[in-house]
């Protein structure tokens, strides 16, 4: 047995994977974001400084600090000066309400908060409610604001010029802790060491053909693992162009595509419709796209066909994964797009995915079965909750909670979440199904089935539908073409127009949201 190097020497952290990049491109462009310009040399010698200032501030290496704020390349540098710090990231959702913003502070015990001066009274509230964060730093925005002067200024921090003191940090430690969206209790803390993130790096780079050529556009709230993790993060890795914006409105999207030449973008199927059904669309204005990413939720076959269509040089990629696993887990390439549409595809490189049933065996192409995954992408576990760590990882494997079933060549399409799975009338109805069936009705724009509570069915299957422009539909001709085309029981019972589906920041359909709502109008 040979004795081990010392951690210093082998050491490999997310903060040391940008420092690399910028030795071998220091003056390639990294950040782009406004009136910001970043090259790699640039960017890590402030990630150095902005270290130094945290320190100086009295941020301790495992310290945790909370981020509450909209992308910039303030919020992309302090994600990187917290990995060199040996502080511990806690991204929020800027959407959640004070007292939610609060129980995650309270839980992961965070004594620093950064924000922006858009957030800042957010932070502010949220922070007041018995909390234990002792102090606030101000990060700039994409457009210019007004520092809050109650508030320690990122720019003031990234001038520190004392030195960055030593860390014993180890690519097992601890980077981030990612609450997850708490659809089915309270938020649960998925702990990821630097480690599992920079392995799922590997995988992102290899499966999805992250390359140093790309000119990347990041506009899904950094907050969110997959913009963070599977795009940001991977592009640093590698040496990719960033360009990062805080308003993924679809005509400032189309600007930006256009104005730096954007060849890689990712967004949720909900934004690639808005961008598609923007009248400020042109296939012309997206001449340098070359690679499209979706995930988050399910892409509808028919938008996926009229993606097809409408941008056929752009390669497409379809990416699943959950939150624990950090997050990317399974990938459907270019060429099985049209071959194997409403798939997953098959595990990425680092990761080993099964679907089982509930005795842990092995379904058989066609069976539903729940997604399971091993991999070093995978959490340590849940902070402070030992008995959903215990549940999460029952039988030695990581359980997503998906249903998915498996075709004949191992390809994997996700079904429903089990909290989805609608029972009707003693049967059950996936959601997705139904869905899919509506959306080949040329007048929807965006679909969502859910299930409601009915004292004959127990739960009615309802289809809630956002017509497009122009178009008209009525709720006689959904029901009819549904029981035409699939069995009778998984027609909808019920359908509600509405002018828009809700969705969070990153594009993901909020059905819990909407279960509530028309539940209680119902």
């Amino acid at each position: 047995m040979t004795t081990a190097l010392a951690p210093a020497v082998r050491r490999q952290t997310i903060a040391d994977a940008l420092h690399r990049t910028a030795l071998r491109l220091p003056d390639k462009l990294a950040i782009a974001c406004g009136d910001t310009r970043w090259s790699y040399a640039d960017f890590n010698a402030l990630v150095t400084r902005l270290a130094a200032g945290l320190a100086q501030l009295g941020v301790a290496e495992g310290d945790k600090v909370a981020v509450l704020a909209r992308n910039s390349h303030g919020f992309a540098a302090l994600r990187f000066a917290l990995a060199r710090r040996g502080a511990v990231l806690v991204p929020i959702n800027f959407m959640l309400k004070a007292d939610e913003v609060a129980y995650i502070l309270r839980h992961a015990g965070a004594k620093t908060l950064a924000t922006d001066s858009g957030l800042a009274e957010l932070a502010r509230a949220a922070a007041a409610l018995d909390t234990a964060v002792e102090r606030f730093i101000w990060l700039p925005s994409e457009d210019p604001t007004e520092p809050d002067p109650a508030m320690h200024r990122f720019d003031h921090l990234a001038a520190c010029a004392d030195p960055l003191p030593e860390v014993s940090l180890q690519s097992t430690d601890v980077a981030q802790i990612v609450y997850t969206s708490g659809t089915e209790s309270m938020p649960k803390g998925a702990m990821l060491t630097h480690d599992a993130v920079l392995w799922q790096y590997v995988s992102c780079v290899i499966n999805a053909e992250i390359a140093e050529a790309d000119v990347a556009l990041h506009a899904l709230p950094l907050y969110h693992c997959a913009q963070l993790d599977v795009f940001f993060g991977p592009a640093i890795y590698i040496g990719s162009s960033n360009v990062i914006t805080g308003k993924p409105v679809p005509d400032h999207l189309l600007n930006l595509l256009e104005q730096h030449r954007i060849t890689s973008f990712f967004a949720p199927p909900t934004v690639w419709i808005a961008l598609l059904r923007s009248p400020a669309f042109d296939a012309a204005r997206l001449k340098h796209l070359a690679k499209g990413y979706y995930g988050a939720s399910i892409m509808p076959v028919e938008v996926l066909k009229e993606l097809a269509a409408r941008l056929p040089a752009v390669r497409l990629w379809n990416l699943y994964g959950q939150t624990e696993i950090a997050p990317l887990a399974t990938l459907l390439g270019p060429d099985d797009q049209l071959r194997k549409p409403g798939s997953c595809g098959k595990a990425v490189l680092n990761v080993e995915t099964r679907v089982v049933n509930e005795a842990m065996e092995d379904v058989l192409p066609g069976e539903v079965g729940e997604v399971v995954h091993r991999s070093p992408h995978l959490m340590l576990g849940y902070f402070n909750d030992p008995e959903k760590t215990a549940a999460a990882f029952s039988g030695d494997w990581f359980h997503s909670g998906d249903l998915a079933t498996l075709d004949d060549e191992g390809y994997i399409t996700i079904v429903d979440r089990k909290k989805d799975m609608i029972k009707t009338g003693g049967e059950n109805v996936a959601s997705r199904e139904v869905e899919e069936m509506i959306y080949r009705l040329t007048a929807v724009s965006e679909v969502a089935v859910i299930g409601l509570p009915d004292p004959k069915w127990v739960e009615a299957v309802t289809a809630v539908i956002v017509v497009k422009a122009g178009h008209t539909l009525s709720e006689d001709e959904v029901i009819a073409h549904c029981a035409a085309n699939m069995a009778g029981f998984k027609a909808p019972k019920r359908v509600v127009f509405t002018e828009a589906l809700p969705k969070n920041p990153s594009g993901k359909l909020l059905k819990r949201e909407l279960r509530l709502r028309h539940a209680q109008q119902g």
